[in-house]
């Protein structure tokens, strides 16, 4: 399989994993599987006896902020981008050395050893994807950048975009038909 097959297969993984419509399904076929284990019925537990001195309630769990979900139910429009966090990310850097370079990102998700962190760049329909860093163990492996002030040393999985309105070549680039004469 090609390497930019691969992509965007992860991609569309990464999209899809929080989305609240995939996991009752596959919540339902992992019911199915030979092997697979029951989840216990729901306990019913007597009233609590309310006249003994209750302990003092734990403190309750430290909650971490979360990322902002990229899901949203208003439609994807191209709006413009300005920011003054401008720069270039260069293969190997770590997370925190990109959002130096680029900012607080719009969007992040791990998944594995896999962290894509997401910026906008103001093409988000055109272009068809917002600005993506893609991390393996916390180090930059690849980056897709359409806006201007983002920039990426390495070379990019994704292919340069197009000129709007821009349109490929009739027949395509590469394909060549040949035709045969003894028809």
């Amino acid at each position: 399989m090609r390497r930019s097959t691969l992509w965007v297969c992860a991609l569309v993984a990464i999209a899809t994993l929080g989305c609240d419509k995939i996991k009752p399904i596959v919540d339902s076929i992992k019911s199915k599987l030979p092997g697979a284990k029951k989840t216990p019925a729901t306990a019913i537990h007597p009233a609590a006896d309310t006249t003994k001195a209750q302990p003092a309630p734990a403190a309750p769990p430290v909650q971490h902020p979360q990322p902002p979900r990229l899901t949203s139910s208003e439609p994807v429009t191209d709006k413009p981008y300005a920011s003054q966090d401008t720069g270039t990310v260069d293969p190997g850097m770590a997370e925190r050395d990109v959002y130096s370079q680029w900012g607080p990102p719009m969007g992040v998700r791990k998944i594995a050893g896999f962290t894509y962190i997401f910026y906008p760049n103001g093409c988000e329909r055109t272009c068809g994807t917002a600005d993506v860093v893609t991390l393996e163990n916390d180090h930059v492996i690849d980056a897709i950048v359409r806006w201007p002030g983002h920039h990426y040393s390495g070379q990019s999985s994704s292919p340069a975009s197009m000129p709007p309105g821009g349109r490929p070549r009739q027949g395509g680039d590469t394909l060549k038909v040949r035709r045969d004469s003894s028809r």
